[in-house]
């Protein structure tokens, strides 16, 4: 249900700012700032029109806490849906506080988590995907997720839902249609029609189906996981995507015992590296509590970058590497491999040509 009373929060991120913004929503909001507001021109916010800003002081009795820019929303076109101000003033801390704690002195609350975007979602200002692609807006983090959450935001997924609920009444009409005459000598449905009818409803609804892991990798990132034998140079090949010592290298085979993330963006697309345990057969137990979580995480990784030691490579490796990559592909076939031939500058036992 929604609650008719007034609700303040702080919509800008809490610290100092050069600028800080106080929002307020509720059916007495307006009346409620105007308890602590002088206009510059003297005009009450319960007379001002609606979308304007208006400069002026808050101020606490005769004491004057900031000097401030007052934008006033009326209902319904306002983002909850009910009057709504906008209190901009300099991003003190203190200013901050002592502007919410005089608002709370009058009939006003602080906000819930989320609880303005609730009320714009109770009043009908906006359905539940675009409500939630407001959280999914403020986290993006790189241009790929940002555009999957303003068009959400827009309403891409409330028209393809919107459509598809158009087809589905459409062919469940006609099916029940069929049905109600089944004994007469009637057709009232063309089945080729129908047929047609089912397939773009099917192929709309695995779209649907498929868009949904395709934007929950664009939104957390691309999971992109580097795994193959200890010493291999899966923490070098980390350090130099992202151009900084984040995983330890060593000449010691198994240094790596945990799995190490990070991100990188690329054309757009944030992308999380995830160095792992280098898998080999071991007796040390927590080695082997590493190389669990490496195969976990190629479980979950869209893509894995399997490393070659060149170096080592001999025609018998070649053959247990090739049998071991099939494996890897059976086992998770709608994972991505890319397998790497590394240190390819030191000399090896084969030729490049011996591995076509």
């Amino acid at each position: 249900m929604v609650k008719n009373d007034n609700i303040l929060a702080l919509a800008t991120p809490s610290g100092v700012g050069a600028i800080s913004m106080i929002r307020i929503s509720g059916p007495e909001s307006i009346s409620i700032v105007d308890n602590i507001f002088n206009g510059i021109e003297n005009i009450k916010l319960v007379n001002q029109n609606a979308n304007q800003v208006q400069l002026g002081y808050i101020v606490d009795n005769q004491r004057t806490i900031d000097k401030v820019l007052i934008t006033v929303f009326r209902n319904p076109k306002s983002y909850t849906g009910e009057d709504l101000v906008e209190i901009s003033c300099h991003g003190s801390a203190f200013i901050q506080e002592s502007i919410i704690q005089l608002l709370l002195n009058y009939d006003c609350r602080v906000a819930k988590p989320g609880e303005f975007t609730m009320r714009s979602f109770l009043n009908g200002k906006m359905d539940l995907s675009q409500a939630e692609s407001v959280a999914d807006l403020i986290s993006s983090n790189s241009e790929a997720s940002h555009r999957l959450a303003i068009n959400q935001m827009r309403g891409g997924f409330k028209d393809d839902i919107s459509d598809l609920r158009t087809e589905l009444v459409n062919f469940a009409s006609l099916i029940e249609l069929e049905l109600d005459f089944s004994h007469e000598d009637v057709e009232f449905a063309n089945m080729k029609e129908l047929n047609k009818l089912l397939d773009k409803i099917t192929f709309n609804l695995k779209k649907l189906i498929d868009s949904f892991k395709t934007g929950n990798v664009i939104k957390n990132g691309i999971p992109i996981v580097i795994v193959g034998e200890p010493n291999t140079g899966k923490s070098t090949l980390l350090n130099t995507l992202l151009n900084e010592d984040r995983a330890i290298v060593s000449s010691i085979a198994g240094t790596t015992r945990d799995t190490v993330e990070d991100q990188i963006i690329i054309n757009g697309v944030n992308c999380r590296f995830i160095d792992t345990a280098g898998i080999r057969s071991t007796d040390d137990e927590i080695e082997s509590i590493g190389i669990e979580r490496t195969f976990k995480k190629m479980s979950e990784s869209e893509i894995i970058v399997f490393l070659i030691d060149y170096s080592d490579l001999d025609k018998s490796k070649v053959n247990y590497y090739v049998d071991y990559l099939n494996e890897i592909e059976e086992k998770f076939p709608d994972t991505k491999l890319i397998t790497i031939l590394n240190k390819n500058d030191v000399k090896s036992n084969v030729s490049v040509n011996d591995l076509d």
